[in-house]
């Protein structure tokens, strides 16, 4: 099977940055386009404005402070990047636009962190296997490895 479309799921854990590096070698192998997704949690509208906007501002920075530079290193590595920065539940997140984008391989970490900064027992990386419409790659930090 060749892929052409490989997404991978970033949220700044090691093992999504081991994501990263396993997705930046099977692009340089069958010249994919990876999509890099990035999910930040839901901001409640009961902020009201302007301080619901300006904390999704905040999320969207920190975003594009975690995913720019990796799409950086790999389009200067001659991969065609793509990045997705959404706000809501991640599992969802990435299930969409898997299929939105029409993926042929998802890469994702193993355990990743939540939002208060604490590992994940795979909750995220489960909901994708069980119904992303492609194959799912589950890759582990280095040192779980």
């Amino acid at each position: 099977m060749l892929f052409e479309k490989i997404l991978v799921a970033v949220d700044g854990s090691s093992a999504s940055m081991r994501a990263v590096e396993c997705a930046r070698k099977m692009a340089k192998l069958t010249n994919a386009t990876v999509i890099l997704v990035h999910a930040f949690p839901k901001v409640s509208e009961l902020l009201g404005e302007p301080n619901l906007s300006e904390t999704i501002a905040r999320h969207i920075e920190k975003a594009h402070d975690l995913v720019d530079p990796l799409a950086e290193s790999l389009q200067a590595e001659g991969v065609q990047t793509v990045t997705e920065i959404l706000q809501g539940p991640p599992a969802d997140a990435i299930l969409n636009v898997a299929d939105a984008r029409d993926v042929d391989l998802i890469i994702m970490g193993a355990r990743g962190l939540g939002s208060l900064g604490s590992l994940l027992l795979g909750s995220v990386s489960q909901k994708v296997m069980s119904h992303a419409a492609c194959p799912v790659m589950v890759v582990r930090a280095q040192q779980e490895a």
